[in-house]
């Protein structure tokens, strides 16, 4: 460990293990990264299907939960954070989505110059390693592996059809121009094997000598210098009992790339965002930054089961024989179910013909539980998972106490925008037509997700209210942009705050068409970017 860095990256996950690649690729800078869980040396973790034992460990997983929310019928739901090397990019569902250009034409059009989709595509395939190679719109040459799944199913193949028959085209590329149409999903995984963010960026370089990688480093606040209180020095951080800093050179910066939850709780313990929140939590208010921890937004995905008159999954696992199998499958060959992310199929349709792109997103699975990790139903069944893509809720997360290690309190607001009942109404109403469509019909016994009889708007919305879970894409709590309750600048440096970006998801300004790992890569590639060009390298 040296006495001081050029660059202190706090939180090793999808954003913060790219920064600290490209930046350590300079060997005259000092580069260290801070990392609050442990290395990824859990097997799980690298099989594709271990999120089923990643997700909910304490190990691995920051086991956040929601306060009761109300158009939820009062439940919180479970929120699962990566804990460790890779962050959630090792605990994830691997499925590997960019998101709609439009949603990046928004992020400029709205005053944040440099972040327009003909500006991140380019990051994007920087990132990539596709595995059908390079082309306008992939790249080959990265470190982060993108491959096609290949374990399919009957009824993976009759639930694409009956999307076809509902009218939406099949596409070989929803990370394309256009993103709407059904295929399998893609996901980050080589020859069987997950590809989190460390896998694919940290572990390259982790053996530079300019760059330090500390685990169980626990961050209990920014470092401040004393003659100036808006200007970072450096970052205190817990480390298995002891206390710790890490200070910063002249001309350096603390990069926050710790998530969603992580990066606004890490400002607020500090004394960054809104007084009488830090005041209430008894941290002394150092700087007024009004959207700390506010325009929280998530994907809330209504998980529809159906029993069907096939196997799925669910035979396989439940079954000592099957399961034997499907270990069989990937010792001997890395194939498998043990192969596969969290969904085998995609589709990103309209729910309503008027749209211009797509606002929902299915992520069908050929298994079925209660929730995502849990043991399986004792039927054969899939899961029709559908998730609005851009829901209108915004919520917030504060911290509640000047303890680092309590978590702070969420409220997600899910369901409390009309309009994102009504599109909750409708996309129930698309899932259930699909299963009375000729190609999957007959597969279909019956209905397992029910609220009345089905018949009505109100029951629809039910469902949603009884049934939706977090889709784990939380965004938007350190949101970008220049206006009073933005957080950061286009540039990702906090407003008002001298030596400090955040970059993650948080700086999204509205949360992305589909799944956030890819977008936050990126953002990771963007932030490093801002930073070698600031300091003239």
């Amino acid at each position: 460990m040296s006495s001081s860095y050029d660059y202190i990256i706090v939180g090793a996950g999808s954003a913060g293990c790219v920064i600290a690649n490209r930046l350590s690729a300079n060997p005259d800078i000092r580069v260290l990264i801070l990392e609050a869980g442990g290395k990824d040396n859990n097997p799980w973790i690298h099989i594709p299907v271990g999120y089923f034992k990643t997700l909910h460990n304490p190990k691995t997983d920051w086991c956040y939960k929601t306060q009761n929310e109300a158009e939820l019928e009062g439940r919180s739901l479970d929120w699962p954070r990566g804990k460790g090397l890779g962050g959630s990019s090792s605990i994830n569902g691997l499925l590997y989505v960019r998101g709609q250009k439009e949603d990046y034409d928004s992020w400029a059009q709205a005053g944040n110059s440099g972040w327009s989709y003909d500006d991140v595509l380019p990051l994007f395939k920087r990132s990539e390693s596709y595995e059908l190679g390079s082309s306008d719109l992939h790249g080959a040459d990265g470190g982060l592996a993108v491959s096609k799944i290949r374990a399919k199913s009957k009824i993976s193949e009759a639930f694409i059809q009956s999307a076809v028959e509902m009218g939406v085209p099949y596409t070989d590329d929803y990370n394309g121009e256009d993103q709407e149409g059904v295929s399998y999903f893609d996901q980050t995984a080589y020859k069987g094997l997950r590809c989190s963010s460390a896998k694919a960026f940290l572990k390259p370089a982790r053996n530079r000598a300019n760059l330090d990688i500390q685990t169980h480093a626990h961050i209990t606040g920014l470092v401040f210098d004393k003659t100036d209180a808006k200007k970072v020095i450096g970052v205190s951080y817990d480390h298995k009992g002891r206390n710790h800093q890490a200070m910063i050179n002249d001309g350096g910066e603390v990069i926050l790339s710790a998530g969603a939850i992580g990066s606004p709780q890490i400002l607020e313990l500090s004394g960054i965002g809104r007084g009488d929140i830090l005041q209430k939590a008894g941290v002394a208010p150092r700087h007024e930054l009004a959207g700390v921890g506010e325009a929280l937004q998530d994907h809330l995905q209504i998980r529809l089961v159906f029993e069907t008159n096939v196997p799925t999954l669910n035979d396989m696992i439940n079954s000592p024989i099957g399961k034997l199998s499907i270990g069989l499958q990937y010792a001997l060959f890395r194939g498998g179910p043990m192969s596969l992310g969290a969904s085998q199929v995609a589709i990103f349709a309209k729910s309503m013909k008027s749209l211009e792109t797509p606002d929902i997103q299915f992520h069908f699975q050929p298994l079925s539980a209660d929730k995502p990790g849990l043991v399986m139903h004792p039927f054969s069944g899939f899961t029709s998972s559908v998730c609005q893509l851009r829901p209108e809720s915004r919520g917030h997360i504060h911290i509640t106490s000047s303890d680092a290690y309590e978590h702070p309190k969420i409220n997600a607001n899910y369901l409390t925008a009309t309009a994102d009942q009504l599109c909750a109404i409708r996309a129930v109403r698309f899932a259930r037509e699909m299963t009375q469509m000729p190609s999957l019909k007959p597969f279909v016994v019956r209905e397992h997700t029910v609220c009345g009889d089905m018949s009505s708007d109100q029951d629809m919305l039910d469902v949603a209210r009884r049934y939706a879970q977090t889709i784990y894409h939380p965004t938007s709590t350190c949101r970008m942009g220049n206006d009073a309750t933005a957080v950061v600048d286009p540039q990702l440096r906090v407003h008002g705050i001298a030596n400090l970006r955040v970059a993650d998801a948080s700086i999204m300004p509205s949360i992305v068409s589909g799944n956030t790992n890819a977008p936050a890569i990126m953002i990771g590639e963007k932030a490093a970017d801002m930073v070698l060009a600031a300091r003239g390298a």
